[in-house]
């Protein structure tokens, strides 16, 4: 699954050797957190979130068959 957000963002993003995408156990979930370049935050996140709520539905659609709870998180790039 992470493989697939992967590849998703690279085809979205100016910069793909920026993207990067962390597992963490939260839960009972696995959270996925996608790090992008600062530039291309607004590419994965998309007007009014469609493109991020479309990543989060391929990625959850995709979990399902391994019947395990998967959530998609976009990283802050400048966290202060």
């Amino acid at each position: 699954m992470s493989a697939l957000l992967a590849y998703l963002a690279r085809e979205l993003v100016d910069d793909p050797e920026s993207v990067r995408v962390e597992e963490e156990e939260r839960d009972d979930a696995l959270v996925l957190v996608l790090h992008v370049a600062a530039d291309d935050v607004g590419k994965v996140i998309g007007r009014n979130g469609r493109i991020a709520r479309a990543l989060r539905t391929l990625v959850r659609a995709s979990s399902a068959r391994d019947g395990r709870r998967v959530l998609v998180e976009i990283a802050d790039p400048d966290p202060q």
